[in-house]
């Protein structure tokens, strides 16, 4: 191909779509040969990401000049794909050539005409090698046979790559180009190792009606949110918009401050805003916790908006949800992580921002309280010295040395405040919802399936997010990374994936009623602007119905003879080894799948109840109250702590009546 043909078919497809040839018409400086070296401004140039790491772009559209292995395979070249823990995984961290010489390549197929704007290139993903290319050219083609080198003037351009494997570099080319192909090709790598890459491309389709592939797999959304990610001030902002919108139905407040000193800020949407209304569940949606993954922040964002004007327009099950539950979302856990990673996953890797500004990880920075549970089971302790709930935090826990985030802290202390029935944790990088436990049971096994006694409640819970989630449970959605989940519905007991002590998700199982999930909403953490809409319709359903499990069980007041409340009751269901407690107005909620439950209510100094309570298969929860007496030693501590633990004194004309019936006594006895 001459030199001459290439630069023709460019600028020719360049000019039909009026993009400028020259790339920005700007400020220019000359180069040690004299040429004109244009300044561009990426921001009027740059592209969204196409979607290698969200796999809006799939297997099929990927190829590779030669390939090492199949688990190095042109499919494995996703920016920020992870790999497996052992070399030679059949799910490797990169595309890596089968040969190293600068006639390799890595291929991405738009099936549109797209226009190009930039690269975005890792090393491999690995704990046991260090692979990544040091500089690379760029190509276009229309056909796949005839190809252009992006060139500055007459020279090929060589962009600069990675200097280590996991930070991205990203490259905008000199001008945008327009074609349906785009290829990288590795000029140099790193000496010690091997042509390994991770990549994004950033590009533009074009329009094309006639497409019918893009057509069915374009997802529109057609509620008009704000769609853009939101610093800390534009978070506030918007939380004080929502709030003027719904004044009657939200309230703003915050559980707390970060490490630097940001506010936990946190919106509630209720019928009565500020206050607990007794026979009425708490329900929490919190994320961020790790700072980089920020779907769920903006997730949680969005649902805000959504529900409020929802409210507004009068739709029925939004009001319903509303009326019948006081909602709480906490969209931004670690703020101070996520001003580290703001710049978005395209750039900051994989890790940053991830943990609070101290270097902890809060998500798995509470207490281990299973293993005090286990100890004691063990012990047969349970449950006579060791409750099977409402485990107390160890004391060294609470010591100011301990190594525990400020914003745990805030969420523990939030966590006891507020009697949440029911809750979940929006994480990123992967395309599934974990339930407890986290922690293995059996020490030193890193994965091993670890039920709670109420794993199938859990198990009901993780499904109605997986179904109703748009990818999670397709059979057709490829791995994120390394773990097929849609198998498994979508759903993974924590401890089966990973061991994790202390995390939040068992923390709020043993310290109070709570049940918590995690849900990983999404493959890339640090999803760009343009990929919001999806994301949103992706989860828009799954966080409705989530919310709505919180009206699935059984729910009543324990009361005294006198028709009060008694707080802090037990509430036991057979068969179910953990038991629950009622909040300050004696109210509680106690969620179980379909069934009939023997369901027991105790209190100190109470007797105890005991009755059959039914829970049907349509969506509403069952009443079952209770009524508990006082027992007998309880009146009778009450009248000793009454007189100071003393004798009861009986009147002076009592104890002389007394006293001679009393020698009486002894005179016939004797």
């Amino acid at each position: 191909i001459s030199q001459r043909q290439p630069h023709v078919l460019s600028n020719a497809v360049i000019r039909k779509h009026n993009v400028p040839a020259g790339g920005h018409r700007g400020q220019v400086l000359r180069n040690s040969r004299g040429l004109k070296k244009p300044i561009y401004h990426s921001r009027h140039l740059e592209c969204p990401p196409m979607g290698l790491e969200t796999m809006k772009i799939d297997d099929f559209q990927l190829h590779a000049s030669t390939t090492k292995r199949y688990g190095l395979g042109a499919h494995r070249g996703r920016l920020n794909i992870q790999a497996g823990l052992y070399e030679d995984d059949l799910y490797d961290g990169a595309w890596c050539a089968g040969r190293d010489d600068p006639l390799q390549w890595f291929e991405v197929d738009a099936r549109r005409l797209t226009k190009f704007t930039g690269v975005i290139t890792q090393g491999r993903s690995s704990l046991w090698s260090s692979d990544w290319v040091t500089s690379y050219k760029v190509m276009v083609s229309n056909d796949s046979h005839t190809w252009v080198t992006i060139r500055n003037g007459s020279e090929d351009v060589i962009f600069r790559g990675n200097q280590e494997k996991e930070i991205p570099v990203r490259n905008i080319l000199p001008t945008p180009m327009v074609a349906r192909y785009i290829r990288v090709s590795p000029q140099s790598w790193f000496s010690s190792g091997n042509i390994c890459m991770r990549v994004e491309i950033l590009g533009c389709p074009l329009p094309d009606p006639n497409n019918y592939y893009r057509r069915r797999n374009e997802v529109i959304t057609t509620d008009k949110l704000d769609f853009k990610h939101h610093s800390y001030k534009d978070m506030r902002q918007l939380m004080k918009v929502v709030n003027e919108m719904c004044p009657n139905i939200t309230r703003i407040y915050n559980i707390g401050k970060s490490y630097n000193g940001l506010k936990l800020y946190a919106i509630e949407i209720s019928d009565n805003p500020g206050e607990h209304e007794a026979g009425e569940p708490e329900f929490r949606y919190t994320a961020g916790s790790h700072g980089n993954e920020v779907l769920g922040r903006e997730l949680l964002l969005l649902l805000m908006q959504f529900m409020c004007m929802e409210y507004l327009s009068g739709n029925p099950r939004i009001r319903h949800l509303v009326e019948e539950t006081r909602i709480h979302l906490l969209p931004s856990v670690n703020p101070d992580g996520y001003e580290k990673a703001f710049e978005g996953s395209e750039l900051s890797g994989w890790s940053l921002g991830r943990w609070s500004s101290n270097g902890i990880d809060i998500h798995h920075n509470f207490p281990d309280l299973n293993t005090i549970l286990w100890e004691a089971e063990a012990k047969k302790w349970t449950p006579r010295k060791t409750s099977n709930h409402h485990i107390p935090i160890p004391e060294w826990y609470l010591s100011n040395n301990a190594s525990v985030a400020v914003e745990t802290r805030a969420l523990i202390t939030w966590m006891e405040k507020i009697p949440f029935v029911l809750g979940g944790n929006l994480q990123g990088g992967e395309l599934v919802v974990t339930f407890p436990y986290d922690k293995t049971r059996t020490q030193g096994v890193t994965r091993e399936s670890t039920p709670t006694p109420d794993d199938h409640v859990f198990r009901w819970l993780a499904f109605s997010y997986s179904s109703t989630h748009r990818r999670m449970t397709d059979a057709s959605q490829r791995v994120c990374h390394t773990e097929n989940f849609a198998k498994e519905d979508g759903t993974i007991n924590g401890a089966s994936w990973h061991t994790a002590a202390g995390s939040m998700n068992d923390f709020s199982y043993l310290h109070t009623n709570c049940f918590e999930l995690s849900m990983y909403v999404g493959c890339d953490k640090f999803p760009h602007e343009s990929e919001l809409p999806e994301e949103w319709e992706n989860n828009r359903e799954s966080l409705l119905v989530f919310m709505e499990q919180v009206h699935r069980g059984i729910k009543g007041v324990v009361r005294d003879a006198q028709g009060r409340g008694i707080p802090n009751a037990t509430i036991s269901v057979e068969g179910i080894n953990h038991d629950i407690r009622t909040a300050a107005d004696g109210d509680y909620w106690r969620l179980l799948n379909p069934g009939e439950y023997r369901v027991t209510a105790r209190a100190q100094g109470y007797g105890l109840t005991s009755k059959k309570c039914e829970v049907g298969y349509e969506m509403g929860t069952s009443t079952c109250d209770f009524t508990i007496g006082r027992t007998n030693l309880s009146r009778i501590k009450e009248i000793m702590e009454r007189f100071n633990k003393q004798p009861i004194r009986l009147p002076h004309s009592n104890k002389q009546l007394q006293a001679p019936r009393s020698r009486e006594r002894r005179q016939g006895t004797s």
